[in-house]
């Protein structure tokens, strides 16, 4: 990356340092250099080891498969960069799992999301980069910019490489038809969309039945984020009922724990393909599983953002047909 106003200073949480390192090697600059300390009793401790007086300072940092921990430690790193006198400091975070809770949809519960906005701008955040965020509206509920990128053109470019035959993108279910369409644009194919329910405190979902013709098709289900892999797999059972000749899926965000990643190898899906934004130990060895980084996007962007330039044309150069990714091994 060239033309730099002055050399970008990127950090990594514990929780994204594989991200945070393939990210500084597209930058092409060192990761800096950090301490996170976990003391017997649970506290977080962070320390900054180089001087970041007056720069704009990018820590990474996903909010994935220890929300909690990771969540806190964020605002730590944050709180040390702002009493440190950093310029600015822009969050990262290519998973915001409490984005999600962003509405209060029964009685007596918190808007967690909300919470989780408040408190960040509380300790002084300036500027949030994220990913396919499952609730964009989630967006407003900063009075700070959010970049919100998506993974779409780079999972739909992985689809196109496999050259499956006769393919259609099923959502499953309305909530995601929005961008099953943004899929089908890019791979130039139908659309079907699934009926989805959920129970007891909706962390069991079910899809019912399929909108559109799946018959003798390669079916791509796409979603933003599985945690259990049920939804997926119970469409996937569906779709070859309705005559579907064989299942692919494809989510941005991958949070399968084991009793997941054992559903998705007892499912009929031939192929999970997730991205890098969850460093997700579980699904280490799953055959069915593969991952596609995302890296390569959020260095860009950052190159972007720290030289005042247009995010939207960024965007749209992931959208065309002749972007090709760069590789970092």
């Amino acid at each position: 990356m060239e033309n730099e106003k002055y050399q970008i200073q990127l950090f990594s949480g514990t929780s994204s340092a594989t991200f945070g390192k393939k990210m500084c090697e597209f930058l092409q600059i060192q990761p800096g250099l950090s301490q996170t300390k976990v003391y017997p009793d649970g506290n977080t401790f962070v320390k900054i080891h180089e001087k970041v007086r007056g720069k704009d300072i990018y820590i990474v940092q996903s909010i994935a498969i220890h929300p909690n921990d990771d969540f806190m430690e964020l605002l730590f790193w944050i709180d040390a960069f702002k009493r440190a006198s950093a310029k600015s400091v822009t969050a990262i975070i290519p998973y915001f799992g409490y984005a999600k809770a962003d509405k209060k949809d029964e009685p007596r519960v918190s808007i967690r999301a909300r919470v989780c906005a408040d408190c960040l701008e509380t300790v002084g955040i300036d500027r949030i980069l994220t990913m396919d965020l499952h609730s964009p509206q989630f967006q407003g509920f900063f009075k700070k910019p959010v970049d919100h990128l998506s993974a779409i053109p780079i999972l739909a470019r992985q689809i196109s490489s496999m050259g499956l035959p006769d393919i259609v993108i099923v959502s499953p279910d309305a909530g995601f038809t929005k961008n099953a369409r943004i899929y089908s644009t890019i791979l130039n194919s139908p659309i079907a969309i699934g009926e989805k329910i959920r129970t007891g405190s909706g962390d069991v979902a079910e899809v019912l039945e399929i909108i559109g013709d799946v018959k003798g098709k390669t079916a791509i289900i796409v979603d933003d984020f599985s945690t259990t892999c049920n939804t997926l797999a119970s469409a996937a059972s569906l779709l070859l009922k309705h005559g579907a000749k064989k299942v692919y899926a494809c989510i941005s965000h991958s949070l399968l724990n084991d009793e997941g990643v054992k559903t998705l190898e007892a499912s009929v899906i031939e192929k999970l393909i997730v991205t890098d934004t969850v460093d997700n130990p579980f699904i280490a060895g799953c055959s069915k599983i593969k991952v596609v980084s995302v890296t390569q996007i959020f260095a860009e962007a950052v190159s972007t953002i720290h030289n005042e330039e247009s995010l939207g044309q960024l965007l749209e150069k992931y959208k065309s047909p002749t972007w090709s990714p760069d590789q970092i091994d």
